[in-house]
């Protein structure tokens, strides 16, 4: 199996089997609740497999447990940014003690980063029905 296909496997698994903490915060970060900002679980950006990822904006968002080596981290990230992506990390604590912070923290980065690709390209939010008006 390559490794992509493993990778894109291992996501899955993640997204089925999400920690305590990403649960809380998935439940902010679902079904664009947060600034309308659209967020996706589990994706896999190159190598990496990031917690939430907002597509529109390259915002990683990553709720680090007990685990997290910083300077492996420090150098995912700087991967991750050669890539045009900004990473943003919690930790379980202030997830779980600060969230009304952590919500505020990613709304504010979300609203001072620029897009990632011109507004004329995205998809009109309300198209015309069946060609109306064309």
């Amino acid at each position: 199996m390559d490794n992509n296909l493993r990778l894109l496997l291992f996501a899955k698994e993640l997204r089925n089997n999400p920690t305590p903490f990403e649960i809380i915060l998935w439940k902010y970060l679902k079904s664009s609740q947060l600034g309308g900002y659209k967020f996706r679980r589990q994706s896999v950006i190159g190598p990496f497999i990031c917690d939430f990822l907002c597509p529109s904006k390259g915002l990683i968002v990553e709720v680090d447990g007990d685990t997290h080596d910083p300077m492996r981290d420090a150098k995912r990230d700087a991967a991750l940014a050669e890539m045009g992506y900004v990473t943003m990390r919690f930790t379980n604590y202030e997830v779980g003690q600060c969230l009304e912070a952590v919500l505020d923290l990613i709304l504010e980065k979300l609203e001072t980063t620029p897009d990632r690709w011109p507004r004329s390209l995205l998809p009109h939010p309300n198209p015309s029905p069946e060609g109306e008006g064309l």
